[in-house]
């Protein structure tokens, strides 16, 4: 395998520094510009789907937005090429962000309309918490996630017991309501089913008997039981969580973040930290 010219690993190095790293000057720069272009370009996007707005200055709007597109194109490039494993960075969290951030823009050249999912840019200011070493926010957030991770096998059956409840009470208000009442079928009795147990309440369909009412009525009551059941699960879960401290550096090969205060070597990939 052919290694990089001295030059070529200069050049890598001194990039990702730049684009990765919030510890020098130009990298916090350089990271500061990025949120404040990544706030401007959501600004652009909330503009646009104000009719009146987007009538008076839709050229201008535009122009605007492929500017930001094309700068965030060419930062995603300059990422995608200064880790030494660039797949393992697009695979990442971040990444595929990134990715996304810039694609709706492309797609909308073939399908208009979806240009308005450019605003899952918002994702990418996480990175203000890096930026501006918030690193306690990260250990938050550290917490957060393999509370939720260890607590899936208890969400999932616990989902797919709502949803057993959800078939049940709507099979059996279709069968106490009928048609006539609204609830045309068992899919739409489910739909009233799910607004009824989440307490939500649209008050588009509503029982008109007597019995359904009641029935309603039990729904409910046992809607505000079932809340507490996954707040309950998650918070046991982020009692037990344990995080170590961790630094916001990043790895210069897959561009991984949260590795330990003393870490000398990457925990995702392996590769030696800078």
């Amino acid at each position: 395998m052919n290694q990089n010219s001295p030059r070529e690993s200069c050049w890598r190095s001194k990039v990702h520094e730049i684009i990765f790293e919030a510890d020098t000057t130009a990298g916090k720069a350089f990271d500061v510009i990025l949120i404040i272009s990544i706030a401007l370009s959501i600004v652009v996007i909330l503009l646009e789907s104000v009719s009146h707005i987007r009538m008076r200055h839709a050229v201008w709007l535009s122009t605007i937005d492929w500017i930001f597109t094309i700068l965030f194109t060419i930062e995603y490039i300059l990422r995608f090429m200064s880790v030494r494993r660039p797949l393992l960075y697009a695979k990442s969290f971040y990444g595929l962000v990134d990715l996304f951030a810039i694609l709706p823009s492309y797609l909308s050249l073939l399908v208009p309309g979806t240009g308005y999912l450019r605003i899952i840019r918002i994702l990418r200011v996480l990175r203000i918490f890096r930026v501006f070493k918030l690193v306690q926010y990260v250990h938050e957030a550290q917490t957060l996630v393999r509370a939720l991770y260890s607590s899936r096998r208890k969400i999932i059956v616990f989902v797919v017991a709502v949803l057993t409840l959800v078939m049940i009470f709507g099979c059996i208000m279709y069968i106490v309501e009928g048609e006539a009442n609204g609830f045309t079928s068992i899919p739409r009795s489910m739909y009233w089913a799910v607004v009824t147990l989440t307490t939500v309440g649209y008050g588009d369909i509503s029982p008109k008997t007597s019995l359904g009412q009641t029935l309603a009525a039990i729904i409910m009551i046992l809607g505000y039981a079932i809340i507490a059941v996954p707040t309950g699960i998650v918070t046991a879960e982020m009692v037990r969580a344990e995080v170590k401290p961790v630094t916001t550096q990043s790895c210069p090969t897959c561009s991984a973040e949260g590795h330990d205060a003393n870490a000398v070597f990457c925990k995702y990939c392996g590769s030696k930290l800078n």
